[in-house]
């Protein structure tokens, strides 16, 4: 007699509220202990001064919902460290005199720049992000070397940069930016649309999956895009500039907006500058010059006086731009002077714990 397994009933575990965010079963485990102390998961969607809007599951309901939230438990003097847009948090609904972070949770990606100020630190616009868009006007002549500095940013990151053309109704040759916009961007997706028409956004959704930042110049169309992969008016549009083509800046803060179907997209304020905060991305975005270079003769080349160099002979013979070249060049030097203004901070602040340190102790009585 063959004996039969009988077979199981039971239905799988319903999904949890807030996986199509990105909510995973390693997050669920690391939390596991601050759950146990009565907190909640939850991720920003929104940073305010001194709060911020957290998107978490209603205890009671089940159901996401939106609750605001001080910030300043989790606070500190990195400006890096702080919480961002993206991040996944500790809420307490028990802190008094309000509910309050209680932790953020470890990041899988960041999109950091440098801060604005003169102080070596960076600024972090969007964490836990899969896919970093970088909306790029086709109604101005797209600037190759913005362009490239925006692609290291995102390659810093650790999220997959994609380049995308906004404003394709405008123009007549979007094939033809896109070609030349292919050629600095080696390995990375460039989609030319029209969220107006619709013309490629079927495509941008596609790679549009898990969770996007959207980043770029006022006037790109960032917060167009936003509403229309959402299929809603999240965002507020207004018009660009007709003299010169340049955009207002309609977007004031960080925003998260859940996509239907799972996956939500950041949308960011318009960068003027984009101080590049660490050097890896650079790489990345000149693998090209990366490439020529290892075929010098020497492999401390400096590509200036040395001999068979081949930096200067893909120079010579138009193989490497000197535009691109040049802008090679301008991001290291921009990297090789943050790294060093960083290293100089550090080794003051470890300077002021030694001598705070010091006083404690010869303050300290005499047995």
């Amino acid at each position: 007699m063959t004996v039969h397994d009988p077979i199981s009933t039971s239905a799988p575990a319903p999904a949890h509220p807030l996986a199509g965010l990105g909510w995973t079963d390693d997050r669920a485990a690391a939390f596991a202990p601050l759950a146990e102390a009565g907190l909640l998961p939850g991720r920003i969607v929104r940073m305010d001064r001194g709060s911020c809007e957290v998107l978490l599951v209603d205890p009671e309901g089940g159901e996401p919902v939106t609750r605001r939230a001080a910030t300043r438990p989790v606070t500190t003097a990195d400006t890096a460290d702080n919480p961002c847009t993206g991040d996944w948090v500790a809420y307490d609904p028990a802190a008094r005199p309000a509910p309050a972070l209680a932790a953020v949770l470890p990041r899988t990606t960041a999109i950091v720049r440098k801060g604005a100020h003169k102080r070596s630190e960076g600024q972090v616009l969007a964490a836990n992000v899969d896919t970093v868009l970088i909306a790029v006007s086709l109604a101005a002549e797209p600037d190759p070397g913005r362009i490239e500095r925006l692609l290291a940013l995102a390659w810093e990151s650790g999220a997959e940069p994609l380049i995308v053309l906004t404003k394709l109704d405008l123009v007549h040759d979007g094939d033809f930016v896109r070609a030349d916009v292919e050629a600095i961007a080696p390995g990375v997706t460039v989609l030319t649309v029209s969220a107006e028409t619709g013309e490629g956004m079927a495509a941008l959704r596609a790679r549009a999956t898990g969770s996007c930042a959207l980043i770029g110049q006022s006037g790109a169309g960032k917060s167009t895009l936003t509403n229309a992969l959402t299929g809603t008016a999240a965002m507020t549009v207004q018009q660009v500039r007709s003299v010169d083509e340049k955009g207002r800046h309609t977007t004031t803060a960080r925003e998260l907006v859940p996509l239907p179907g799972g996956g939500a997209v950041i949308d960011t304020p318009g960068l003027r500058g984009v101080g590049l905060f660490g050097g890896e991305g650079i790489g990345q975005v000149f693998a090209d010059i990366t490439a020529v270079a290892a075929d010098c003769r020497y492999a401390d080349c400096s590509h200036r006086t040395e001999p068979r160099c081949a930096v200067r002979a893909a120079l010579a013979d138009g193989t490497l731009p000197e535009r691109r070249w040049e802008s090679y060049l301008k991001l290291q030097r921009e990297n090789d002077h943050i790294a060093a203004r960083t290293d100089a901070r550090l080794r003051a602040e470890r300077a002021r714990h030694r001598k705070h340190l010091s006083k404690a102790t010869r303050a300290r009585p005499k047995p």
